[in-house]
């Protein structure tokens, strides 16, 4: 912030110069004064609109996601799951914009149509993504919500790439009902790693990148696998059949 005042300052100035550079121009009938002012204001403005962008080091979010991760953990332990954690779209939820993940904790249990029903036996989480996977929608400038896997399996490159600048690579492939997702060299690769040391989060809610992802389907969807080949992460959904 402190650095952006200078240049604001330094900005301001030039556009003072310029306008007086071409004040004199009109006044003294001179092209090398006309110049000079167009050049100071042309760059003061385009310094005005330089903001600057808040960073933080990677390794505080990395710091951040252990304590978390270790949370999620003993919470799942106790509860004795029966089966995979599900995360059920958005349609199933009153926030139309949101996701959840479904914890059954009964043999064959039917999965909910909403997180009220009756006779449903398990436990409801807040995925440890949903904050990424909204990043992600605002600067795609739509909801996961309003698209499908053709539109994610165009723009997700893009996205990861050239706009947000998090990932190497990314291969995006469907079949049948299974998802795979490979992102190379990504930038949330310490915390995905730190993640994986926790067995019941490894085995079905997956890192906050997987969980990021996995609202994008729009429909209840598993973590399969999650599995790391030199800087590849490779992801594994499955899309579930849903309840009539």
């Amino acid at each position: 912030m402190e650095q952006f005042k200078i240049i604001s300052i330094i900005a301001y100035a030039m556009f003072t110069l310029g306008l007086i550079s071409l004040a004199a121009s009109a006044l003294y009938t001179s092209s090398v004064l006309v110049f000079i002012g167009l050049g100071l204001t042309f760059w003061s403005i385009i310094l005005l609109y330089i903001t600057p962008t808040k960073h933080v080091k990677l390794e505080l979010l990395n710091a951040t996601a252990h304590p978390t991760a270790t949370y999620i953990e003993k919470v799942i332990a106790n509860v004795k799951p029966k089966g995979k954690a599900v995360y059920l779209p958005p349609k199933y939820l009153e926030d139309y914009e949101s996701t959840i993940i479904f914890i059954p904790v009964k043999a064959d249990q039917t999965l909910p149509r909403s997180r009220g029903e009756k006779g449903v036996v398990g436990m409801f989480l807040t995925p440890p993504g949903l904050a990424l996977s909204k990043m992600f929608e605002e600067t795609l400038g739509t909801s996961f919500t309003r698209t499908d896997l053709n539109y994610l399996q165009k723009n997700l490159p893009k996205l990861f790439i050239k706009t947000l600048k998090i990932a190497e690579d990314i291969d995006f492939k469907t079949e049948n009902n299974t998802i795979t997702i490979e992102i190379t060299n990504h930038v949330f690769n310490e915390i995905c790693q730190e993640t994986r040391k926790h067995q019941k989060i490894s085995e079905s809610i997956g890192c906050p990148l997987c969980s990021a992802l996995a609202k994008a389907t729009g429909k209840p969807i598993t973590i399969e696998t999650e599995e790391q080949d030199g800087k590849t992460t490779k992801i594994q959904y499955c899309i579930m059949e849903e309840s009539k």
